[in-house]
C-alpha cells in the first residue's frame, strides 16, 4: 500500500491542508531479537543479527509507504542491565551498522539521527554517531531516528528541570529543551504511528510525549521476522483509522 495524498486520513488536522498532509512519522519498538534466537537453539545475539537485517529491510521500504520519519527504539536505558557480554555486543552492532551505512544512506538522501543519552556511551560509537549525522545531514527522502540509551522519563525529567531554570513554560519551549535532552532535531513530527513487534502490548518508555495522539499497533511477529508485508499491514491498519484529536467530526472516508 502506498500513502494516498488526496485522503485526509493520513493528515494531522492541526497542519494545514495543504503543507503538511505528505508528512507521516512511524516509530517502531523492535521487539523479539532474543527470543527468536532463543526460539531456535541460539544465543541472543544472532537475534540481534538477525535484527539488523530487518531494519535495513525496513529503512529500504518506508518511503513506499509514504513514511518520511521512521524512528527504532534500539537501546533503552534499562537495556544496560543485561548482561555485559550482550551489552559489549549490541554497542559493537551499533557501530558496526552506523559504519556500514553511512554512505549507502547519504547517497540515498537519507537523514540519520540518534536520540538518547551520549554520555554512557564509548568514544568511538559517540564518533560514529557523529560522522553519520554530518554525513548525512542533508538527506530528505527519509528522516531515520535510531533510538540508543533512551529513555522517555529521562529526557521530559532532564528537559523540565532545564525550564525550571527560569525559561518561561510553554509548549514550544518545552519541546526545545526536551528535544535538547535527548539530542534530537527539532521539528520532527509527533508520532503518527507506533509498532510494537514481538507480542508485547506496552509503551516501555518509548517516545511518551510524542506519542500522544499516535495509532497504536502490536503485532506477534518477532523483530527478525518483520517484512515489508507486516509494514503493510500496519500501515493499512493505521488508514483505517479516524484520527479526531478529541474531536467529534468523523474522517471522511
Amino acid at each position: 500500500m502506498t500513502q494516498s495524498t488526496g485522503d485526509s486520513r493520513w493528515r494531522d488536522p492541526e497542519q494545514p491542508a495543504g503543507g503538511d498532509r505528505d508528512r507521516f512519522h512511524v516509530a517502531i519498538n523492535m521487539d523479539g531479537n532474543g527470543r527468536w534466537a532463543l526460539l531456535r537453539g541460539q544465543p541472543r545475539e544472532a537475534g540481534h543479527v538477525a535484527g539488523a537485517s530487518a531494519v535495513r529491510r525496513t529503512v529500504e521500504s518506508a518511503s513506499a509507504f509514504g513514511i518520511t520519519t521512521l524512528t527504532l527504539y534500539a537501546f533503552s536505558s534499562e537495556n544496560w542491565r543485561r548482561p555485559q557480554r550482550e551489552v559489549d555486543n549490541l554497542m559493537c552492532l551499533f557501530q558496526k551498522y552506523l559504519d556500514s551505512e553511512c554512505d549507502r544512506l547519504a547517497d540515498r538522501g537519507m537523514r540519520m539521527s540518534v536520540i538518547g543519552r551520549r554520555d554512557r556511551l564509548s568514544g568511538s560509537l559517540g564518533r560514529s554517531i557523529a560522522h553519520i549525522e554530518e554525513r548525512t545531514s542533508g538527506g530528505t527522502a527519509l528522516h531515520i531516528r535510531v533510538a540508543i540509551d533512551y529513555s522517555a522519563r529521562e529526557g521530559l525529567l532532564t528537559a523540565a528541570s532545564r525550564l525550571a531554570e527560569g525559561i518561561p513554560l510553554t509548549r514550544e519551549t518545552f519541546e526545545r529543551a526536551l528535544h535538547e535532552a535527548i539530542h534530537a532535531p527539532c521539528g520532527t513530527r509527533d508520532v503518527d504511528l507506533l509498532i510494537r513487534t514481538g507480542g508485547e502490548q506496552r509503551l516501555s518508555d518509548f517516545l511518551l510525549w510524542e506519542s500522544a495522539y499516535a495509532e497504536l499497533y502490536f503485532t506477534d511477529v518477532m523483530w527478525p521476522d518483520f517484512t515489508t508485508a507486516d509494514l503493510a499491514s500496519a500501515v493499512e491498519a493505521f488508514a483505517a483509522r479516524d484520527r479526531r484529536y478529541g474531536d467529534l467530526r468523523q474522517t471522511a472516508r
